[in-house]
């Protein structure tokens, strides 16, 4: 039975203790020379880890902001983490695992998650309005005559693009010939940005898609080399309809129904393309090679960004200005 000592007796130092010892064994005794047999072992007593938080949910980013959103109602901590192969994480502490882990299964029974890549519903949006309202200004502002010569020196002439009026691909863009022109690209753009909105916020490939489409117009310069004028935002629309499909055709999973399914969306695209693309007065050439850019434009997104989506930040503002911007430095040369 180990014996207690009370606080109040002193006790002897560890030297004291040694040089009793030293006289026991002898004057020709070897004593330890050790530092750690010479002083007594003193223990620390380490705080104990803390455990690591556990996972509890794993999904899209809309999935998991439903989640995060049942959680904070109902007053559970957790944070949100993305993995590197692409889907969103929650993430509790230990001892809130079965009761988080509850409230995301009775929130699921009652809203049942959705299949991966399910077919999107034809729906309408309010996101392509801040796209459309630049061709829609430049060309009232040009109908109107308020800023003259406006149509001269914006259209897009293969033989002056060629000489260096490089912005004449750009301004080209924002004019039409007339308001049929003009409510067509509006009404065939409207429908291409709302489908393309719900798969990518439209900031993130707008830029994008608009410099393709300058592009495009360089190469219609370039291809035909003569005396040739086109204008119309139907370029862009095309690159829209373009990238949409190889989004489409991206996100296809591999097995479902044979490889051939998988250009199911190449081929519908460019259906569409044909089907729209040729008429009277029509810019075959600017169809065409905006409907290539846009197929390149739909590689930019990585693939988990689609898959899984991605939070609006403040990227899409910058997005949202550089569209503008391109526009802006365009009829600045220009006029």
């Amino acid at each position: 039975m180990p014996r207690f000592m009370s606080p109040m007796i002193r006790r002897r130092p560890v030297t004291d203790k040694l040089d009793e010892e030293s006289r026991a064994v002898g004057p020709n005794a070897i004593l330890p020379t050790n530092q750690e047999s010479a002083q007594p072992s003193i223990e620390q007593n380490d705080e104990p880890e803390q455990p690591s938080d556990i996972r509890v949910s794993e999904g899209s980013f809309k999935q998991i902001r439903d989640e995060s959103l049942v959680l904070l109602s109902q007053g559970i901590s957790h944070r949100i983490d993305r993995s590197e192969d692409g889907p969103f994480q929650i993430f509790v502490e230990p001892e809130k695992r079965r009761t988080a882990q509850f409230q995301i299964r009775l929130y699921h029974l009652e809203n049942p998650p959705r299949n991966d890549n399910p077919p999107l519903p034809l729906k309408f949006s309010l996101q392509p309005l801040w796209v459309l309202a630049v061709p829609v200004v430049c060309t009232l502002l040009d109908f109107s005559n308020a800023v003259s010569q406006m149509n001269s020196a914006g259209i897009a002439d293969a033989g002056k693009i060629l000489r260096g009026e490089w912005w004449r691909a750009i301004t080209a863009m924002t004019l039409h010939g007339d308001g049929r022109h003009l409510a067509g690209n509006l009404v065939s753009g409207f429908l291409a940005l709302s489908l393309l909105h719900y798969r990518i916020p439209l900031a993130k490939l707008v830029p994008f898609l608009a410099v393709a489409s300058a592009v495009a117009n360089f190469f219609v310069a370039l291809t035909v080399q003569t005396n040739f004028r086109s204008l119309g935002f139907s370029g862009f629309v095309f690159a829209t309809i373009g990238c949409l499909a190889v989004i489409e055709f991206r996100l296809m999973p591999r097995e479902t129904h044979g490889m051939l399914r998988r250009f199911a969306p190449l081929c519908g695209a460019a259906s569409l393309a044909v089907f729209l693309g040729l008429g009277e007065n029509a810019d075959i050439l600017g169809h065409l090679y905006g409907f290539i850019a846009g197929l390149l434009c739909g590689f930019i997104p990585k693939k988990k960004t689609l898959r899984w989506g991605a939070p609006t930040g403040i990227a899409d503002i910058s997005g949202v200005f550089a569209y503008y911007i391109l526009f802006a430095i365009g009829w600045t040369l220009a006029l």
